[in-house]
């Protein structure tokens, strides 16, 4: 469980830079350059994602359970992932969807972290998805704080945009849900009861 913990402080703690200390960010990409400051907060971002997948994958060989979800929660999961491949795209391909909910990579963030919080009870799933569920709030909340002044309303985009979010989303959805999950993870989010 060490290396899931360590993996979420640098992570999350990387992506918690605009939200701790704003100014110092703006310094840092002032003093480094644009492209270098988003070089080396993706190599720590990445060394934490590492650190986050293997430190879960063990941590599951040797599950402490916390709560046991009953079955009925796998179908509210299945409904709460249904809008996260969406947002994401969507976050890319600015149209409607992106001006109306406005972040929709945290929204994402949010029903994924959730979903999987309503189908998974070990300690390790609440340390992962919890900790995603809790980070995504409070950067949705501190947003409002830290915005730049420079930055005006978020323009509508084109609105083949939507379809393609939509569409590429629904279609990501069905993948991972028939194939892809179960393959990379493990774990077919169809499988019948234990």
């Amino acid at each position: 469980m060490q290396w899931l913990v360590v993996g979420l402080v640098i992570f999350l703690g990387v992506h918690s830079v605009s939200i701790v200390n704003r100014r110092w960010r703006n310094d840092m990409v002032a003093k480094l350059g644009a492209g270098p400051w988003k070089a080396l907060y993706s190599l720590v971002a990445a060394v934490g994602l590492v650190c986050i997948v293997h430190g879960y994958g063990l941590a599951r060989q040797d599950p402490a359970v916390l709560y046991v979800p009953p079955t009925w929660l796998r179908h509210v999961a299945l409904l709460l992932m249904l809008p996260v491949f969406p947002f994401l795209l969507s976050t890319y391909l600015p149209g409607r969807i992106k001006s109306t909910i406005k972040h929709p990579m945290l929204n994402a963030t949010k029903f994924w972290a959730t979903a999987h919080l309503c189908a998974n009870g070990g300690w390790h799933d609440v340390l992962l998805f919890g900790g995603f569920l809790l980070w995504a709030s409070i950067d949705r909340v501190s947003i409002k704080y830290r915005v730049d002044a420079a930055q005006g309303a978020a323009p509508h985009g084109r609105p083949v945009n939507d379809v393609l979010a939509l569409s590429g989303g629904f279609l990501l959805y069905a993948i991972f849900v028939f194939w892809a999950h179960g393959k990379l993870i493990g774990v077919p989010p169809l499988m019948v009861s234990n």
